[in-house]
């Protein structure tokens, strides 16, 4: 349903716009490195932050699996032509594009923010011309070209699951809006650049999110579109043939730069819930010699390799779209709490109150839809994985129950990754 899928883009933006809105507050009143959960923490308490940094530590490392499952789908596809890449290539592929980005940002974070720059500009490239090469279409006006406009909602209605589901896939192409406020200790003037970055950024990305899909519709049927394992592959053997192979190759290139900044951003979690006792101590270590977070890119990367196994994107997708809008959604309702129990906390940003109660009800709309009308064990391994924090953090974190060799385990792996605690005032690293 032609209606349908742009409607749940254009709306899954909106979604996104509102949750960086009510992110921006928290961002501009409480810039600290830990972002959501430094303000989960601070607005709800321990133990919520605690079920925050223990869900995110294994689904921000799925997410980044997803993406390089994609990133190897989008690399190989254009030397198999219509046939699919084999399994095992793409799974090689994925896992070696996740540890070299790893061993990059646990070596050297302004190699890895300059890679980013690098990406960000070709990705906006590559857009443009998918954007670019669909309005000439529209506007050369075939009838080919515009049928699929035509009657654009009169195909099956989906259900509320499937718009749930649907809602997952959208808001997961438009996620990185919560990546800003991990930066926001470092960042110059955040009270300014937070707002001003989120009402234009996450705008222009809506934009070009739209032009590109009406750009795939103006050349491809939906039934091409959802049988097609590459969109953009597809796409570009249509339009421009001769010079195809550059569609597939900046989609990978996007998606590599989406890769690295999540695994850049993730350190800073990583970092935040270690300093507070939330995480074993040598996560939150340093490297001697560069001053990276590399046992946290370690361990990240390790966790996102083992994802890598199922190679199934939509379940991925699903798994990391149904815990990260949970935790969205307790975020926002920190906010709500953070408004009434400390009134009088500098905001230089605040945003309209029902924005945040929106995201709350939207968010728990996202997570239990597809548990009502659509069971799947998926939902429930995760609800089980969340409340398993709590075996975790009753003895451990609220009991402080602590045993020796964990030091002798430590102590070796400090030696062996050469790293050391956070011993100077400020983090270069972060940098």
């Amino acid at each position: 349903n032609v209606g349908v899928a742009l409607t749940i883009w254009t709306a899954s933006g909106l979604v996104s716009l509102m949750g960086s809105l009510c992110y921006a507050e928290l961002g501009t009143a409480l810039p600290f490195s830990g972002g959501e959960y430094s303000h989960i923490k601070r607005g709800l308490g321990s133990l919520p932050a605690f079920v925050f940094v223990w869900t995110s530590t294994f689904t921000k490392p799925a997410s980044n699996a997803a993406r390089a499952l994609l990133f190897a789908e989008y690399a190989t596809q254009p030397f198999y032509g219509i046939c699919p890449a084999p399994e095992v290539l793409k799974k090689c592929l994925a896992l070696a594009v996740l540890w070299s980005l790893g061993i990059l940002n646990g070596r050297s974070v302004k190699v890895a923010a300059w890679v980013q720059m690098v990406f960000t500009l070709l990705k906006m490239m590559a857009l443009s011309v998918i954007a670019v090469g669909g309005i000439v279409l529209l506007v050369g006006g075939r009838k080919e070209n515009l049928a699929r406009f035509e009657d654009m909602f009169g195909s099956e209605m989906p259900n509320a699951s499937q718009i749930a589901e649907a809602f997952f896939q959208g808001l997961y192409a438009y996620g990185g809006w919560w990546s800003l406020n991990y930066m926001a200790e470092e960042m110059k003037n955040p009270s300014r650049n937070i707002p001003l970055t989120v009402m234009t950024a996450v705008p222009a990305v809506i934009v070009f999110y739209l032009l590109v899909n009406i750009s795939y519709l103006t050349v491809l049927t939906p039934k091409e579109i959802v049988s097609s394992v590459a969109v953009a592959v597809t796409w570009a053997d249509r339009v421009i043939p001769s010079v195809a192979w550059i569609i597939p190759l900046s989609v990978a290139v996007s998606i590599f730069g989406a890769l690295n900044s999540s695994m850049f951003t993730l350190g800073r979690l990583s970092y935040a819930g270690s300093q507070s006792g939330h995480l074993p101590v040598l996560i939150s270590m340093l490297n001697v010699h560069t001053c990276t977070p590399a046992p946290a890119m370690i361990f990240s990367t390790t966790i996102a390799s083992i994802f890598i196994i199922p190679s199934d994107l939509i379940m991925l997708t699903n798994y990391f779209g149904f815990s990260a809008w949970l935790m969205i959604g307790l975020t926002c309702a920190s906010l709500i709490v953070l408004r009434y129990r400390e009134p009088n906390l500098h905001r230089p940003y605040k945003v309209f109150l029902p924005v945040p109660f929106v995201m709350v009800a939207m968010s728990f709309f996202l997570v239990l839809a597809p548990i009502v009308w659509s069971p799947n064990t998926q939902y429930f391994y995760a609800f089980l994985f969340m409340l398993g924090s709590l075996i975790v953090y009753l003895p451990f974190v609220h009991f402080k129950l602590h045993f020796a060799f964990f030091d002798k385990i430590t102590c070796y792996l400090q030696l062996l990754l050469e790293v050391s605690p956070k011993t100077i005032p400020d983090e270069p690293w972060l940098f």
